[in-house]
Formats: C-alpha cells, sequence, structure tokens
C-alpha cells in the first residue's frame, strides 16, 4: 500500500506541470521575488483552469488505488445561477424558431396587389403560424403607400400575445405608443391583458396610464380596462399579506375609476369583496356587500355569496355564515363546493356537528364536490366530541353509496381508529 501511495503521488506531481507548481514567497522577505509575484501570479493565473482539471482527472483514477480510510471530496458551487445565465439556459434548452420560408411566400401571394390594413388583418387571422403572422406584418411595414391601422396592429398583438411572444408582441406595442393617432379601448386592453397574462404588471400599469393621458379619446380606460386590472391583481396574492399589498392598489383603482365617473358593475364590487376577504377584511367586504344594491345598484350574485360565506367560515363566523347561506338559498343561488366545504369545516369546528352533516348531505344532493379534508375534519371533530357512532355510521355510509375512493376511504377509518 505504501508503494501505491508513492506511485500515485509521484504520478500526481509529474501530471503538475512547471508552470502550474505556485510557490507562494513569503511576505516579510524584502527580496526582489516578493516585489515581482504580482506580475508572476498573473502569468499562472492562465494555467490555473488546467491545474483544476488534472488534478480533478487524477484524483478520480487514483481513488480506485487510495485506502479506505482516506477521504477525498470535491466542492461544488451552491450559489444560485445568475438571471443572465438562466436566460442563456432557456434560449439552449428553447432554441429559436425556424421561419417557415414556404408558408410566408404562399400568405404573400394571396394577398392582392394593393392590399388594405383591413385584408391584412385577415390575412394574419387566417394564418395559424405566429411567426409567419410576424414576418408578415413586418414585410408589410416595409411596403411603399401602406400603413398599419387599428385593425392590423391589434390582431398581430393578439396573435403574438397568445403565442407567448412578448418580446416581439412588445415591439409592436411600442410602435403603437410611437404614433398618436393610431389606437382604441379594445386594442389596449389587449395589450393590457396579455401584459397581465405575462406577469409583466409593470408594463400593464405604464399603458394604463398611457390610456388616462392620451388625447385620442378613444383609448381612454372603460370599465372593461378596469375588470382586466382589478382580476390580474387579485390573482397575484398567494397569502393573505400579499393579498393585502395588492389590495391596496385595488382600493386605490377603484376609487378613481368611481372619480373618472365610470359606474362599477357587480364584477368590479365583486372584486372588492374577494379582495377584501382575501386580505383577511371581511368586515370591508361586508360594508361593500351592504353598499352593492343601496349606494351602487347592483345586486349581489352567487359570486358575491360564496366569497363572504368562505371568509365568515374562515374567521369561525357561523352565525353570520349561516344567515348569507340562507339569503342566498333565498334567492335561488347554490353554493359552490368551496363554501359548502367551508361551511362543513367551520361547523365542525365550531362543535356543531349535528349542522355539519346536515350541511354535508346537502352539498352531496346539490352535486358539489366534498374534498377529503373536509370529510377529516368532521370525522375527527366527531371523535373529540365523543360521538364515535355517528362517526362510524357516515363512514360506513360513504362507502356504501360509494361517495369516497378505497384509498380515501383506507385514511379516514385510520383517521378514526386513532380517536378511538
Amino acid at each position: 500500500m505504501a508503494a501505491i501511495g508513492i506511485a500515485s503521488r509521484s504520478t500526481r506531481q509529474s501530471l503538475i506541470s512547471s508552470r502550474a507548481r505556485i510557490s507562494v514567497p513569503n511576505p516579510n522577505s524584502q527580496s526582489s521575488h516578493f516585489n515581482t509575484w504580482p506580475l508572476r501570479h498573473t502569468r499562472i493565473e492562465a494555467s490555473v483552469p488546467r491545474f483544476h482539471s488534472i488534478i480533478a482527472a487524477t484524483w478520480f483514477s487514483s481513488r480506485r488505488t487510495s485506502s479506505p480510510g482516506v477521504s477525498m471530496y470535491m466542492s461544488y458551487s451552491n450559489q444560485v445561477p445568475t438571471r443572465s445565465l438562466r436566460r442563456r439556459i432557456s434560449k439552449r434548452n428553447n432554441p429559436k424558431p425556424v421561419l417557415n420560408e414556404s408558408k410566408f411566400q404562399a400568405t404573400i401571394s394571396n394577398l392582392p396587389p394593393r392590399f388594405t390594413p383591413e385584408e391584412l388583418a385577415d390575412a394574419i387571422t387566417l394564418e395559424e403560424d405566429p411567426l409567419v403572422c410576424l414576418h408578415l406584418f413586418n414585410w408589410a411595414s416595409q411596403q411603399p403607400r401602406f400603413k398599419h391601422s387599428n385593425c392590423s396592429y391589434h390582431v398581430a398583438i393578439r396573435k403574438l400575445g397568445a403565442a407567448k411572444m412578448y418580446k416581439e408582441m412588445d415591439d409592436i406595442v411600442n410602435q403603437v405608443l410611437s404614433l398618436g393617432h393610431i389606437g382604441n379601448e379594445n386594442l389596449y386592453n389587449s395589450i393590457l391583458f396579455y401584459f397581465t397574462k405575462a406577469s409583466k404588471l409593470i408594463r400593464a400599469v405604464n399603458i394604463f396610464r398611457h390610456m388616462t393621458t392620451s388625447k385620442n379619446l378613444e383609448c381612454r380606460p372603460t370599465i372593461r380596462t378596469y375588470h382586466i386590472l382589478f382580476k390580474a391583481l387579485l390573482g397575484r396574492g398567494n397569502n393573505s399579506y400579499t393579498s393585502h399589498m395588492y389590495m391596496e392598489t385595488v382600493r386605490s383603482l377603484f376609487r378613481q375609476m368611481v372619480d373618472n365617473g365610470i359606474e362599477p358593475d357587480v364584477f368590479a364590487l365583486n372584486c372588492l369583496v374577494k379582495g377584501f376577504v382575501l386580505s383577511l377584511h371581511v368586515n370591508d367586504a361586508l360594508r361593500i356587500f351592504h353598499q352593492m344594491s343601496v349606494v351602487y345598484g347592483c345586486e349581489p350574485n352567487s359570486f358575491t355569496y360564496d366569497y363572504l360565506i368562505h371568509g365568515l367560515c374562515a374567521q369561525g363566523r357561523t352565525v353570520n355564515a349561516r344567515e348569507l347561506l340562507d339569503e342566498m338559498k333565498g334567492k335561488g343561488f347554490v353554493p359552490n363546493a368551496k363554501s359548502y366545504n367551508s361551511l362543513v369545516s367551520a361547523f365542525a369546528l365550531g362543535g356543531e356537528i349535528d349542522d355539519a352533516v346536515k350541511c354535508l348531505w346537502e352539498m352531496i344532493e346539490n352535486g358539489r364536490l366534498v374534498d377529503l379534508i373536509t370529510y377529516r375534519t368532521l370525522v375527527d371533530e366527531s371523535c373529540r366530541k365523543r360521538r364515535y357512532g355517528e362517526a362510524k355510521r357516515l363512514l360506513e355510509m360513504l362507502r356504501e353509496k360509494k361517495l369516497v375512493d378505497r384509498d380515501s376511504y383506507e385514511k379516514l377509518v385510520n383517521v378514526l381508529e386513532k380517536n378511538l
């Protein structure tokens, strides 16, 4: 073994070139070698990567002959890749699409000699390949005596946005913004929609500001513009804190909408209700609910009640949730699965087992899907109240009516057995 160790050590020394052998000088020394150290260090840096590759190759080749007691390891970087590196990797994994030249030429040949923007828009609409649509749009821009209009800009932006070619779409949007006479509410709403879909909220807000300050009255925001922004902002929050942060923007947008003379509809008011519920401000949501018919002249729909019932149940306010449930059913609305699951769980956690079971069967009769968490909560809370017989009968009825699969049934049985 000693001979093997000596041989492997001599092999490693022979593999390292003379340029890679670095002799660190003594910093306390006053010799001229120390004064020339930076220059020598610069010359050696070029051979350091080769030096590390040789050491790595030698280590892998000599590990088989090394003794088991020797522990060797290599260190790897645990830093997060930079954005530029991730972008390069993404481009490498997703190569740039190639234009179908024959299809592009065929589309051009189908256009009349002096085509109008409407005819170009029809050709782009019929074309399924977004890359051909982009090249067709750019080719038309270079033709003499041709100018794009709202329809050609609109259909090109929609095609590129649907294909998630956001960079190419942004180039066309910049063309629209540079032309004061181009644009209308439908065009800008499509731009807003695709920017929010691409999670480019800052870009969407800038487009919205351009709409509000535009001298072209056809570009001014309407109720549909605010719908797009409300939906995008409310979809960003994945917890109560982020929902609260975005809810402040929604509230300010709503005030701006009212100040500009745009009357809110039930969708806009439901966005406020939903945002307050997600940010745990249920009382503010109830305030909007009571103002809907009195102040804004809008009647609440089933979505309004579903948002409120879910928010009240999340706070354990089952009395208020029951009142809204009765009012909702009195208007002919049927709660959705989320509201029913929230009601059953809230009743069970509040010790109202009979009401929870009654609501569960009502939910099943209305064709709403009961999730496993609701079943488990009801079984667990029934056992907590020492109502084991009712929990067993519930499981047997679920099995007989085939309301749960075998795996879910076994999980519920395990919950029951742990409480016995």
